[in-house]
């Protein structure tokens, strides 16, 4: 028996993994977060699956359905939004799993902040201008960032930033990124990236507010901030150059 933790997509079904389909289809439980993955997933299960919605269970809850699980030899499904990475709290039931000798495996998703590079048609790193891309979040009620990681310490380096789980903060993520991007820096808002309702608001970060005030969103939204966001007249990487040399092709010499 094991428990398959599976990245099930920033929202549109049509993006899990082929693995992850697999998975879904072969395992006799499927334990899935109700409010934030898409129900359309649960047709890959197999006719017969005891299927959970863990939105409302807690830790100890969803370990009594792993637990009892293992006790009947049948695998679980574990469907987790987005990329298992980053924020999908499963740390925490790692973990438990191995305390209580549970077998696990973890396939990757598509994570968000691709899903919303690709809502805006964006590359986000362009060349000489955005090279790293930190992704964050700012403190909530599920748990604190540790003192060293704030938006000014990454906001001093002028990266790109995607700002994760933080709609409800933008007053304040306008109020310490001001100072260090210029208030012409622009901003993309991607609300429910992938889902049939996405929608992107765009702005800089004098105006990000009041536009955003006419869009409302309440959750499921990412926040990218960065001059590389609005770059367009910046300098073609060397990659493809006609006289770069690489493995596979020798750069044209006069």
């Amino acid at each position: 028996m094991t428990v398959h933790f599976i990245g099930a997509g920033p929202g549109a079904a049509d993006l899990i993994t082929l693995r992850g389909m697999r998975l879904i289809s072969t395992s006799p439980v499927c334990l899935y977060a109700g409010s934030i993955v898409p129900k359309e997933l649960l047709d890959y299960c197999p006719a017969e699956a005891r299927i959970v919605d863990t939105a409302a269970l807690s830790l100890d809850e969803i370990e009594a359905e792993y637990v009892a699980a293992h006790a009947a030899g049948r695998d679980v499904a574990r469907l987790h939004s987005g990329d298992l990475s980053v924020w999908s709290a499963v740390a925490e039931q790692i973990r438990r799993l191995e305390h209580h000798g549970i077998p696990y495996t973890m396939t990757p998703g598509v994570p968000a902040f691709a899903a919303a590079a690709s809502a805006l048609k964006r590359e986000l790193t362009i060349p000489e201008v955005a090279q790293s891309l930190v992704l964050t979040r700012v403190s909530g009620r599920a748990s604190k960032m540790p003192a060293g990681e704030t938006l000014a310490a990454f906001g001093a380096t002028g990266t790109t930033l995607a700002i994760h789980l933080a709609i409800h903060a933008l007053a304040k993520i306008v109020a310490e990124l001001a100072p260090l991007y210029g208030a012409d820096c622009p901003v993309a808002i991607v609300v429910r990236a992938t889902w049939p309702d996405e929608r992107v608001i765009r702005g800089t970060l004098s105006d990000i507010e009041a536009k955003l005030a006419a869009e409302p969103a309440e959750r499921t939204a990412l926040i990218l901030v960065g001059p590389g966001l609005g770059a367009r007249d910046f300098r073609e990487s060397a990659l493809y150059s006609a006289d770069y040399v690489r493995r596979f092709r020798q750069g044209r010499s006069e």
